[in-house]
C-alpha cells in the first residue's frame, strides 16, 4: 500500500524534484513516475510560491503606509500646532451677534442662506460651460427671480466670467434652479445677514457687506461688539421701539407724497433719557438688497443734513430771554413793525398789528418781535445758548453720520444775531433741535441723544441750560401755539400737544431759494409732564391739494405730528386724557384781547 503525502499531493516513493525522465529508485523499487504529473506539481509549487511573495509585497506596501502615517502622526505630535477645539457653545454661536429694538423685537440677524454662483470651468471639458444656449437660461433663471434682467444674465452667461448671480436664495428657488440641469450653476452655502422688518429703521441699523463688515449706522458701530466671540452670542437692544418707528415712517411718507416733497425725516426722542424712540429719513432703502455698489438713499436728513429750521428757534430765543432777565413780563408790547438794519429789512410774513406781546409773537409767528428780543438778549449771550445746546458741534449720538452745523460768517453782526433768533444764517441737523426742545420743556436739562437702550442707572445726569422756572413758562407757550397758532394741525385730543412750525428758504450753493422751503414742527406731548419730544421735517415740500395749496409747516409739517401722536401715545404709555391739561389760565387772556380786537 502506497501512502500519500498532503503537503504536496504525492504518493510515497515519488521524487518531490524528478528529473527529465523518470527513473527508477534502485532494485526493487515501484513502477517509474510520468513526466506529465512532475510538471504539475512544479506549476503548483510555482503558483504557491508566486502567491506567498504577493502576499509579503502587499505586507510591505501596508507596513511603509503605518511607518508613514505613524511618523507624520509623531511630526505633527511635537512639531505641528495643536488642533484647535471648540465648545458646543462656541459652535452654536451666531458668526455675528444680533440687534434688536428695545422690546426684543429682531432687527438685525445673521442665518444661513445659498447663493447663486455661476462657475463656466465646471464642466471641465474645455467646452461650453453651459448645455443649453445662454439666452434661454437666463430667461429661465428670469421665471424663478421676476426681478432678474434677462439680457444683463445673459450677457454674463456668455462672458464666461466667474461670480455671483444672486445672492440670498430661497431653499425652493435652489431646488427649481438645480432642476435646469446646468452644472455651472452652484449654490455655495455662506451666512448672510438678515433684516427681518426690511427698510424698517435702515438709517439706525446700516448694513454689512462680505469680509468688511458694517457699513454706515449700528452695523459699522457695533462691528468690534457683533463680531466677538465672547459677546456676540448676547443680543445688542437699541433704544427704538419698532413700532413707534413704523409709525414714524407711514406717517412722514405720507407726509412727503402728499406734498410731493423730495424727502422727509423725523425723529421721536424721550426727554428724560436722550433714548431716541425712533429716527427716520426718507426715502429709505432696503438693507436686504444691497448691491455691490453699496446702497441707495443712505444719506441720513435726520443727523447728517443741517437746514436753517426757522421759526422753530423762536420759543428757544425767548427762553433764553427769559433767563437772561430780558423778557420779564410777558404782557409787555413790543414794537412789531418792520425792523430795519442798515439797508436791511425784517417783517412778518403776515403782520398781526404795530404791537405784540411774547405769548402772541409765538403764537403768530412774528420775525420783528423775536428779533428784537434776540437784539436785546445780544450775540454774546445767544452764541452761549447755541453753545449750551450743543449746535457748535456735530450732533452726539453713536452713529457715524453726523452733520456739522454751519455758523454764518459774522455771528456778531447786529442783523446776523437778529435771524438768528428765529432760525436763519444758522444751520443745524433736526437732531440738533431735538436734544434743544427735550431740554427747554423737561426743566432745562440737556443730555445727548443716544440709540442704546438705557437702563435708569446709565441715564445721564445732564447740563442745566434752562431754570425749571423757565421751562414751566416755555410749556405753557408751546401749548398756546397748538391751541391758538400756527400748531393748531398739530393738536391731537387728549394728548396735550405742544410745539412751533418753521418754514424757511432752503439754501443751496450758499443762496436762498426763492422756490424750496424746509418745514419743520418740533413738539412735545404731554404738555403737563412732557415725556417725548417729535421733529417732523419735510423737504421741498410743494403746495398741493392735500396741503390746501401752501407749502408752510402748518400744512404739512404740524399735520405729520398730529397724526403721529395718536399712534404712538398708547404705546409709550400715554394715554388721551381731556381732563388733564398745562395751565394756562395766566397767560390765556394775554391772546384772547388780540383775537376780540
Amino acid at each position: 500500500m502506497n501512502a500519500y503525502s498532503p503537503q504536496f499531493g504525492l504518493q510515497f516513493g515519488e521524487r518531490a524534484f524528478p528529473d527529465s525522465e523518470a527513473r527508477p529508485l534502485g532494485a526493487g523499487a515501484g513502477p517509474a513516475i510520468p513526466a506529465g504529473r512532475v510538471q504539475i506539481v512544479q506549476l503548483r509549487f510555482q503558483s504557491l510560491l508566486t502567491a506567498r511573495l504577493r502576499v509579503l509585497f502587499v505586507a510591505a506596501i501596508f507596513s511603509l503606509v503605518a511607518v508613514a502615517a505613524l511618523l507624520r502622526i509623531l511630526y505633527l505630535g511635537f512639531a505641528g500646532s495643536a488642533p484647535t477645539q471648540s465648545s458646543l457653545s462656541e459652535q452654536l454661536l451666531p458668526p455675528r451677534g444680533e440687534i434688536t429694538d428695545r422690546n426684543g423685537t429682531p432687527l438685525a440677524r445673521a442665518f444661513p442662506a445659498y447663493a447663486l454662483w455661476y462657475d463656466p470651468d465646471a464642466m471641465g471639458d474645455g467646452g461650453s460651460p453651459l448645455v443649453r444656449d445662454p439666452q434661454e437660461v437666463a430667461a429661465e433663471l428670469a421665471s424663478i427671480f421676476p426681478d432678474m434682467d434677462v439680457a444683463e444674465t445673459a450677457q454674463r452667461l456668455a462672458s464666461g466670467r466667474a461670480g455671483y448671480l444672486r445672492r440670498r436664495v430661497l431653499p425652493e428657488d435652489a431646488n427649481r434652479v438645480f432642476e435646469l440641469g446646468e452644472i455651472a450653476l452652484q449654490f455655495p452655502q455662506e451666512t448672510d445677514r438678515h433684516y427681518p422688518q426690511g427698510s424698517l429703521a435702515a438709517h439706525v441699523l446700516g448694513y454689512t457687506v462680505e469680509a468688511e463688515g458694517g457699513k454706515i449706522g449700528m452695523e459699522e458701530v457695533l462691528e468690534e461688539r457683533l463680531s466677538d466671540p465672547e459677546l456676540r452670542g448676547d443680543p445688542v437692544a437699541l433704544s427704538i421701539d419698532v413700532r413707534v418707528q413704523g409709525a414714524l415712517e407711514d406717517e412722514l411718507r405720507r407726509g412727503m407724497l402728499s406734498t410731493n416733497a423730495i424727502g422727509a425725516a423725523g425723529i421721536v426722542l424721550d426727554v428724560d433719557t436722550g433714548e431716541i424712540m425712533a429716527m427716520a429719513s426718507l426715502p429709505e432703502f432696503d438693507p436686504n438688497v444691497v448691491g455691490a455698489g453699496g446702497a441707495p438713499n443712505v444719506f441720513n436728513r435726520a443727523t447728517n443734513g443741517t437746514y436753517e429750521l426757522g421759526s422753530t428757534f423762536k420759543p428757544l430765543t425767548v427762553a433764553a430771554a427769559i433767563d437772561a432777565g430780558v423778557v420779564r413780563n410777558l404782557s409787555r408790547n413790543w414794537n412789531a413793525r418792520t425792523v430795519e438794519v442798515g439797508n436791511r429789512k425784517i417783517r412778518d410774513l403776515k403782520p398781526k398789528g404795530d404791537v405784540l406781546n411774547v405769548p402772541q409773537a409765538l403764537i403768530y409767528s412774528s420775525n420783528t418781535v423775536t428779533a428784537r428780543v434776540a437784539d436785546q438778549l445780544g450775540t454774546k449771550k445767544m452764541q452761549q445758548l447755541l453753545v449750551d445746546l450743543n449746535m457748535d458741534k456735530r450732533p452726539q449720538i453713536e452713529l457715524p453720520a453726523r452733520g456739522k452745523p454751519q455758523w454764518p460768517g459774522d455771528p456778531d453782526n447786529r442783523h446776523t444775531n437778529m435771524v438768528i433768533g428765529y432760525g436763519h444764517s444758522l444751520s443745524v441737523t433736526p437732531l440738533h433741535l431735538a436734544n434743544a426742545y427735550a431740554a427747554m420743556v423737561n426743566g432745562g436739562v440737556w443730555r445727548p441723544a443716544t440709540l442704546h437702550k438705557l437702563r435708569p442707572s446709565e441715564v445721564p445726569r445732564g447740563r442745566r441750560v434752562f431754570k425749571a422756572s423757565t421751562s414751566a413758562r416755555m410749556r405753557q407757550m408751546l401749548r398756546m401755539i397748538s391751541l391758538y397758532g400756527t400748531g393748531r394741525s398739530a393738536d391731537a385730543p387728549g394728548y396735550r400737544v405742544g410745539g412751533k412750525t418753521g418754514s424757511a428758504e432752503k439754501v443751496i450753493n450758499g443762496r436762498y431759494s426763492k422756490t424750496k422751503i424746509i418745514s419743520t414742527f418740533a413738539a412735545a406731548f404731554p404738555m403737563d409732564n412732557p415725556r417725548y419730544v417729535i421733529v417732523a421735517m419735510i423737504d421741498e415740500p410743494r403746495g398741493t391739494v392735500a396741503s390746501s395749496f401752501q407749502r408752510t409747516a402748518a400744512f404739512n409739517a404740524a399735520p405729520v405730528v398730529g397724526r403721529l401722536v395718536p399712534r404712538i401715545g398708547p404705546m409709550l404709555g400715554v394715554r388721551p386724557d381731556a381732563n388733564r391739561d398745562v395751565d394756562i389760565s395766566d397767560l390765556r387772556y394775554l391772546v384772547e384781547k388780540k383775537d376780540k380786537q
